[in-house]
């Protein structure tokens, strides 16, 4: 008999109700049907994100059980017993209970917060955490949440022309953008040897920089020490006033600084970068002395590490980006970043970064807009190298609201050239001529009567050797390199030093010789034209002083002079790069010619620190070096 069979008979003869009961608890620990058919699938979902819920909150007590445990349940799951579920279940109920518990929590913690910012408040001290956000090293990008309720700034600044683009300050990106990353890449890979070994010593990684946006920190730098920082004097009209303040460690470097500075000890500097790695004065001499011995890369680098211990002392609320903020040059405290950021910008030019030099002229005239440095003689340089000429459009009409840029030689001549090439932009032929406000020809032309000696020191500074330009020169309107004004002859001087380079392009010959002929031309009809172009000049420059003096023409030029060895010995700069003429050493003040080899005098002439009793402190020289 089975035992199938057997069942079937004690079942037959049990009673009623006993039956009743067996079948009952057949049903409770037969196996639940499929869940595809009696179950909603959204409450698997559930009960999966109950059980992610538990796992995550009980890693530990899931995994007391070993693997044999483990695949036992696994084979068991679908004959449970009831009472096991109902534990199971309770047990999930718990667990959400304590979860929701520690949620409700939560709100008790807020006021404790609340209570604690409250007893600040009464203390009179600020909970400023978004000074640590700012200052953290790991900080990846630029932190903006000090500008909350600051709306209004922040919209009239980026309809301003002199917005500044953060992501064109690194001049890393411009590179990746003209040369490609492949080639920018291996460069780099190349160069890592070098940075190696100044970096041993010590593990790699281990300096954790501060991110900036101005420069990128090199590894082999030291770690910023904190002894530079900023205030804000005050607040007017939405512009907030800052200035440097100098720690008590960093005051006694500057007074050392001084001391060296005063008898020349060039070597005394030197010792004060070896205990204050990033002290300003210290660094921006150094970075002269590598300039003048031509260590280009060592002064670049000198400069960037001076930009980046001033940016690390920026102040929380300090966006100067967003143009809300200023420094003014007055302040002598302030003036070392305004020197940094002119010299950095020239290094970015040197390094064929155009756009990154134009962003920094942007800066500085957003830091000071009496723009003590003279950005406003180099920023069309620049937006024409950069083929920014809409910009550049834009900027002469908007910047200060008056429309008067145009009356500088620069500006007149950049415009002229500005519009020549947005005229010969393919992607520019769809503007009809009548939207235009003038050709390239007519603004050229005003420039020439405007400022006729512009193109006599650019045909002799080029130079321009076509035979066209011996005739064009001898006419009387051209003759002369010279206005009479004196700032107006100064400012001359520092466009053809600056801006001659781009005339050497055949097409801007032509266009330059074209209108120069119009010229001619022109006056040749009616005299009267130059007359009247004469009273505008002399109406734009009536003072009879020299307002641009502080401008030394040789901070736009490319070109950058060598000192000898022994010279570097006992060289000292002022924070503007000017050589003093009593840091030089008396025997090369005034030379003895007697019994000297002829040969010998002549090319130790062309040196521009001799002298030999000609009366001259400083002889003209022609300056040779690189042309960017």
């Amino acid at each position: 008999m089975s035992v199938r069979l057997m069942k079937k008979i004690l079942k037959e003869q049990e009673p009623p109700e006993t039956q009743q009961l067996i079948n009952s608890e057949d049903e409770s620990e037969s196996p639940p049907p499929s869940s595809g058919t009696f179950r909603n699938p959204f409450d698997l979902l559930d009960d999966e994100d109950d059980d992610g819920g538990v796992d995550q909150e009980n890693n530990a007590d899931i995994n007391d059980g070993s693997s044999i445990e483990n695949s036992n349940e696994k084979q068991s799951s679908t004959k449970k017993t009831t009472p096991e579920a109902f534990v199971l279940s309770d047990s999930k109920f718990k667990k959400k209970k304590k979860k929701k518990n520690k949620e409700k929590s939560q709100p008790g913690a807020k006021d404790k917060g609340n209570s604690w910012n409250e007893s600040l408040e009464q203390l009179s001290i600020e909970d400023d955490s978004s000074h640590l956000e700012h200052v953290a090293p790991d900080t990846g990008k630029y932190n903006l949440r000090n500008l909350n309720g600051r709306g209004k700034v922040v919209k009239q600044c980026t309809s301003s022309v002199l917005q500044v683009d953060p992501k064109f300050l690194n001049a890393e990106n411009e590179l990746r953008r003209i040369f490609g990353s492949k080639v920018v890449n291996s460069f780099e890979k190349g160069h890592q040897t070098g940075s190696s070994r100044q970096s041993r010593g010590g593990r790699r990684g281990s300096q954790n920089h501060r991110k900036t946006i101005l420069v990128c920190p090199l590894e082999h730098w030291p770690k910023w020490d904190g002894s530079l920082s900023m205030e804000l004097v005050e607040t007017r009209d939405g512009i907030s006033d800052f200035r440097y303040v100098h720690t008590s460690s960093y005051s006694q470097a500057q007074k050392a600084f001084e001391s060296a500075k005063a008898v020349h000890d060039f070597n005394g500097i030197v010792n004060i970068l070896l205990h204050h790695p990033y002290h300003v004065d210290s660094l921006i001499t150094l970075a002269e002395y590598y300039k003048f011995s031509g260590e280009k890369q060592m002064s670049a680098d000198c400069t960037a590490r001076c930009l980046y211990a001033l940016e690390c002392a920026w102040h929380p609320m300090f966006t100067p980006l967003m143009g809300n903020c200023q420094l003014k040059f007055s302040c002598e405290i302030n003036k070392p970043l305004f020197s940094v950021l002119f010299s950095h910008m020239k290094n970015m030019d040197r390094r064929g970064c155009h756009r990154s030099a134009l962003e920094l002229c942007k800066l500085l005239l957003l830091l000071d807009p009496d723009d003590p440095m003279g950005v406003l003689f180099c920023i069309d340089y620049y937006s024409l190298r950069a083929e920014e000429y809409t910009w550049l459009e834009q900027f002469s009409e908007q910047y200060k609201s008056d429309n008067s840029l145009w009356l500088f030689p620069n500006f007149s001549y950049s415009l002229a050239v500005c519009r020549y090439y947005v005229e010969n932009d393919e992607h520019a032929k769809e503007i009809k001529a009548e939207d235009l406000k003038a050709s390239s020809a007519d603004l050229m032309k005003q420039a020439l009567m405007l400022h006729p000696s512009v193109l006599k020191k650019l045909v002799s500074k080029v130079p321009l050797k076509d035979k066209a330009w011996t005739s064009i020169i001898k006419h009387n309107f051209f003759s002369s390199d010279q206005t009479g004004t004196p700032s107006l002859d100064h400012l001359i001087n520092i466009y053809v030093e600056r801006s001659y380079i781009i005339w050497r392009l055949p097409d801007l010959q032509k266009f330059l010789r074209d209108a120069a002929l119009l010229v001619i031309e022109t006056l040749q009809n009616d005299g009267t034209y130059a007359r009247d172009w004469t009273c505008v000049r002399k109406e734009a420059f009536s003072s009879e002083k020299n307002e641009y003096s502080h401008l030394l023409v040789s901070d736009f030029s490319d070109s950058v002079p060598t000192l000898p060895p022994d010279n570097l010995q006992n060289f000292m700069v002022d924070p503007r790069g000017e050589v003093p003429n009593d840091a030089q050493p008396a025997n090369h003040r005034l030379q003895d010619l007697t019994d000297r080899n002829a040969i010998a005098v002549l090319l130790e002439s062309m040196l521009p620190w001799m002298n030999y009793g000609s009366g001259h402190d400083q002889p003209d020289h022609d300056e040779q070096g690189n042309e960017g």
